[in-house]
């Protein structure tokens, strides 16, 4: 990173971080312009990809830090990271139980949480919403821990959690926005309604970074918390949608080159 990002609020670095995440997503968005459809392989492919970033995000960017934090602030190393993360699945259960959304391919009869008169296209980006929180929150308590005194956090770190999620955030705006064409929209709109479902990442980055830096003692619980909303997402939503359609051994392949792939970006930057 520049010198001059390195200098910044945490809280200003996680609002930029989570930027750039959203602009990769309208970057992803935008090749609807291009595309008619998205094959099912594919889109099975991008999915795994897009779990492997976050498995792996949630070990090595957040829970590991979260053990070693635990220890350097007192606590015991185990604790915080359990409890935290079993409250991040529980927060993400709770939003999934609520927020009305569907997801791809299936009828508007199975759409989930509470029950609206809401278009099938809104209740589509919504489903994709659900699980831009997490990772917009992990990108902002990564940085927010960042701006610590703890060993463990470093700008490395942060930032090669935010440049993992950007990327595979790029096939996911694909994902968003080609479906949204295939209900009927123009491609304009579908670009527009595609993007906008990352908005929320910058929005609850700027929200997990306030929280660290503003209550520095919850940072393990804050590290595991996201850990456990990504792993909570990928398990329940991501990994399900990719058994769909006899995509299984692509999806599981590009979902270890997902990992692997964020854990070299976070071992050679950390």
């Amino acid at each position: 990173m520049l010198d001059w990002f390195n200098d910044l609020d945490p809280i200003l670095q996680s609002l930029l971080a989570g930027g750039f995440t959203w602009l990769l997503t309208a970057v992803g968005a935008s090749l609807v312009f291009g595309l008619v459809r998205v094959h099912r392989s594919l889109f099975d492919a991008m999915l795994g990809l897009a779990g492997g970033v976050m498995l792996a995000a949630s070990y090595w960017s957040l829970l590991a830090p979260s053990i070693e934090v635990a220890g350097e602030l007192g606590w015991p190393s185990w604790f915080p990271a359990a409890v935290g993360f079993l409250l991040g699945g529980l927060f993400l259960y709770g939003l999934d139980r609520t927020l009305p959304h569907l997801h791809r391919g299936l009828p508007d009869a199975s759409a989930e949480g509470v029950k609206t008169a809401w278009q099938r296209s809104v209740l589509l980006i919504l489903a994709i919403t659900l699980h831009n929180i997490p990772e917009g929150l992990a990108v902002g308590v990564a940085f927010g821990s960042a701006g610590s005194d703890l060993s463990i956090a470093s700008i490395g770190s942060a930032t090669a959690l935010a440049f993992g999620i950007g990327l595979q955030n790029i096939p996911e705006g694909l994902a968003v926005a080609v479906p949204l064409r295939g209900e009927g929209m123009s491609r304009t709109k579908s670009w527009l309604l595609g993007q906008a479902s990352a908005l929320v990442e910058p929005i609850s980055a700027v929200i997990g970074a306030a929280v660290v830096v503003y209550a520095a003692p919850v940072l393990p619980f804050a590290l595991s918390f996201a850990a456990g909303a990504m792993v909570y997402v990928v398990v329940e939503e991501l990994i399900p949608e990719t058994q769909q359609e006899g995509n299984e051994d692509l999806a599981t392949l590009f979902l270890m080159i997902g990992f692997v792939v964020m854990m070299i970006l976070d071992v050679s930057l950390g």
